[in-house]
């Protein structure tokens, strides 16, 4: 019998069985089969020449399009803060953040539009140009407001119109401060009826191309014209190549004879899992420049409903250091109804995560995108009760160059049948299979590693002599370490670890390099992981100093520019120097800024978008190009705790910190409940302070700090639970069973189980919070 005390943390290993009621979870005849039909309707059966689409005829729609604006317009407020003008607050309003474009759609004959404009308080310094626009004329242009400036009162007669155009400019010093606001903004209807914009809705599906039918799942503007208008006349070539006995690659390319603009669309169909992938490259191979390519959508489909319930997506929070990092979500879809879901600041699990479970009846789609960047997604379900899915990057409207080449995000989907739980089990074993980094041709096996960070304030204290005595330390008290891990600190800087952009040892604290470290560490029997962030530049270092031009900020610091050939070249060759010459296993990646903003300053009008999409390929790219030279080596993505694990980053690398929340039970109990249903390698700290804090963070990779400088700690009670994470870790890379539902509540139980039926054993972890009635359990 258990003895529940106040917090009680239960973990049986135990004989496997299986929830029945999930049933079981290889994939079926069944799944293939849907794979296959929607495999023959978007790609095999899609004639040379396309269907060509019939101009569409959408009702007229009351409320706000977004056509253009960096990150999303909202309503009221910025975020948590109300909208403030030269100091004063507003309660109604639009807040945006320029280069914005919102068509205004009213429900009858408008007769005048007012509004107080100006950039907001809260913002930083910065300038723009208000417009409202009506038909082709301007009837509205403001000066140039800068920050505490006086609110401008904007008053345009509508003579009638039933829609118009609110635009704010960048006035000419980028926009990275242009966050502006279109405060008390009202129309006034001929019927003497008062509408505030606030309170009209936003008509997602009208800020993407528009679609009569959905024979190629991705969708873009070539000039003025959608691409199902444009590709039904463009010459097609196809060819199929089997890669291997589990995958097989179809290639749809098609060109403009009158722009030279070439599309790929590669297409990888599973054949051990009712799975398909897709990317779609862009290549203009003529002499000049193409027309502006626009409101790129790499995913782009239809789904129907298979019974009468409604759509029911799952999706989930990114990571936010917070408790609430990874909680399932649920948004159901009745006709007439839509939801925008995205990143923020450009990393792309910043806020949310960019995977999907829809549940259509009796079955579903997972769909995922894999882009280390800005994304938005769209889930539009219209009268028929038919689900527009559309996804891409956040921002594209551009020229390609001569000769330029830029890919899409990718594009994954898988479908089955079933329970949704069933499905998330799917996933995993295809994440296991074919994503998963692979050193030495095997999944990664659980590891722990241990850092001096808590003790010496990351790296910014420590030196040879304080890393040696800790590693001999842990060897002394019989503690078998997978790695030894040098943290954020290490370089030549005068700002403690936040001052990166001198990527070289500091010989004052590391006279003979890392080196004496890693070698004193492998001598032990450990591995090696160091930091590195390479992509955050700070001002007075030597990137910035040196090479401002490879600096999206310049010698202001900012980011590296890894769209740049040049600072491409130097950090793959620095960086693989310091690989080989300091003894490194285990390369650690962060990222502790928000890149959007950079990228977007950097765009020019014609080629908004394009500094991002250059940057994101420069990033995969890179590391590419270590695991071509070091193909056994490890890259652990950190990104400010699990900030950037899309598909693309996860299959070049493992999260080995999903959270910079770290070490709290309730937070780290909800981490695992909600990270596990994608990800199946993951990594966080690990307490010894008592049981339940320990098995609260326990997972396939844990990172411990002891003050081993205190010889009087529990060392048996440490090594008792250190062996007892050893003895169960390799269950976490199983099918993965909530058994309990989600809940930040301090009062309930929560629990899960992983199963591995290969192994035949599984392991429950069942957790009591402080304020659940003990009693409560018994009737359990």
């Amino acid at each position: 019998m258990i003895k529940l005390t106040t917090r009680t943390a239960i973990l049986l290993s135990i004989l496997i069985a299986v929830p029945t009621a999930y049933g079981q979870i290889e994939p079926q005849k069944s799944e293939f089969q849907l794979r296959d039909d929607w495999l023959n309707a978007h790609f095999e059966s899609l004639p040379d020449k396309l269907e060509p689409a019939p101009a569409p005829q959408a009702p007229w729609k009351t409320g706000l399009i977004v056509l253009a604006n960096n990150d999303q317009v909202t309503k009221n407020a910025r975020g948590d803060q109300p909208l403030k003008l030269d100091n004063t607050e507003y309660t109604r309003g639009l807040f945006c953040h320029a280069i914005s474009k919102i068509l205004v759609r009213l429900p009858a004959p408008g007769r005048q539009f007012s509004a107080l404009v100006g950039l907001d308080s809260n913002s930083c310094e910065g300038s723009v140009i208000f417009s409202v626009q009506l038909g082709q004329t301007e009837s509205f242009r403001s000066e140039i407001l800068r920050r505490g400036m006086p609110a401008v009162p904007v008053e345009v007669a509508l003579a009638g119109a039933r829609e118009f155009t609110l635009n704010i400019e960048d006035a000419g010093d980028g926009i990275a401060c242009d966050q502006a606001d279109w405060a008390e903004a009202k129309v006034l209807l001929e019927d003497g009826r008062e509408l505030w914009l606030n309170d009209l809705p936003f008509l997602y599906e009208e800020s993407l191309p528009s679609r009569t039918h959905f024979q190629l799942p991705f969708s873009f503007l070539y000039g003025e014209k959608t691409s199902d208008e444009l590709l039904s006349a463009w010459p097609v070539r196809k060819t199929v190549k089997k890669l291997d006995d589990r995958r097989t690659r179809y290639t749809r390319t098609c060109t403009d004879p009158q722009t030279g603009l070439q599309l790929d669309y590669v297409l990888i169909a599973y054949h051990d899992f009712p799975t398909l992938e897709w990317t779609i490259y862009l290549k203009n191979t003529s002499k000049t420049d193409t027309p502006i390519l626009s409101h790129i959508q790499a995913l782009d489909c239809r789904f129907a409903s298979q019974g009468s319930e409604p759509f029911l997506l799952h999706h989930f929070i990114g990571s936010l250091n917070t408790p609430y990092d990874y909680q399932p979500l649920e948004t159901l879809f009745s006709p007439d109804t839509s939801k925008r879901i995205a990143t923020s600041g450009g990393r792309p699990t910043n806020s949310s995560m960019p995977y999907f479970n829809l549940e259509t009846g009796g079955g579903g789609v997972i769909a995922a995108l894999g882009w280390p960047g800005q994304w938005e997604s769209w889930f539009l379900c219209n009268s028929d009760n038919l689900l527009r899915i559309a996804a891409g990057q956040e921002q594209t409207h551009f020229v390609l160059h001569p000769q330029e080449e830029i890919r899409l995000p990718l594009v994954v989907l898988q479908f089955y049948q079933g329970g949704w739980i069933r499905a998330q089990n799917l996933w995993r074993r295809w994440m296991l299979a074919h994503n998963l980094p692979r050193p030495h041709g095997q999944l990664p096996p659980p590891m722990i590693a241990a850092c001096t960070s808590g003790i010496y304030y990351e790296m910014c204290n420590a030196n040879e002599e304080n890393q040696n005595y800790f590693i001999d330390r842990y060897a002394e008290e019989k503690i078998d370490l997978d790695f030894w891990h040098m943290d954020a600190g290490w370089y030549i800087t005068s700002q403690c670890w936040q001052g990166t952009g001198t990527w070289e040892i500091d010989p004052q604290r590391f006279p003979n390099g890392l080196r004496a470290v890693t070698n004193n560490a492998h001598t032990r029997g450990m591995q090696s992981i160091v930091w590195f962030e390479p992509e955050r530049v700070t001002a007075g270092t030597w990137l910035a100093d040196t090479h401002p031009e490879w600096v999206l900020g310049g010698k202001g610091g900012g980011l590296l520019n890894l769209g740049h050939p040049q600072a491409w070249n130097w950090l793959v060759n620095h960086i693989d120097r310091m690989i080989v010459s300091q003894g490194i296993d285990l390369y650690r990646q962060d990222f502790n800024m928000e890149p959007v903003s950079h990228w977007r300053v950097n765009d020019t009008p014609d080629r908004r978008g394009i500094t991002e999409i250059k940057h994101c390929l420069g990033y995969l790219a890179f590391w590419d190009e270590l695991h071509r030279r070091h193909p056994d080596m490890l890259i652990d993505n950190c990104a400010s705790g699990g900030r950037r694990n899309d598909l693309e980053t996860l299959r070049r690398s493992l999260p080995l910190l999903r959270s910079d929340h770290i070490g709290h039970p309730l937070g780290s109990q909800c981490h695992t409940y909600g990270i596990a249903f994608w990800i199946p390698y993951y990594g966080t700290g690990l307490p010894f302070s008592n049981d339940y804090t320990f098995r609260s963070s326990l997972c396939p990779y844990n990172t411990i700090g002891w003050d081993m400088r205190d010889p009087n700690q529990d060392y048996d009670t440490y090594r008792r639970r250190f062996d007892q994470r050893r003895s169960i870790a390799r269950l976490y890379l199983g099918d993965y069973y909530p058994l309990t539902g989600y809940s930040l509540d301090n009062n309930v139980w929560m629990a899960w189980q992983f199963d591995r039926p290969d192994l035949g054993e599984g392991l429950v972890q069942a957790f009591r919070r402080p304020d659940n009635d003990p009693a409560d359990a018994d009737r359990r």
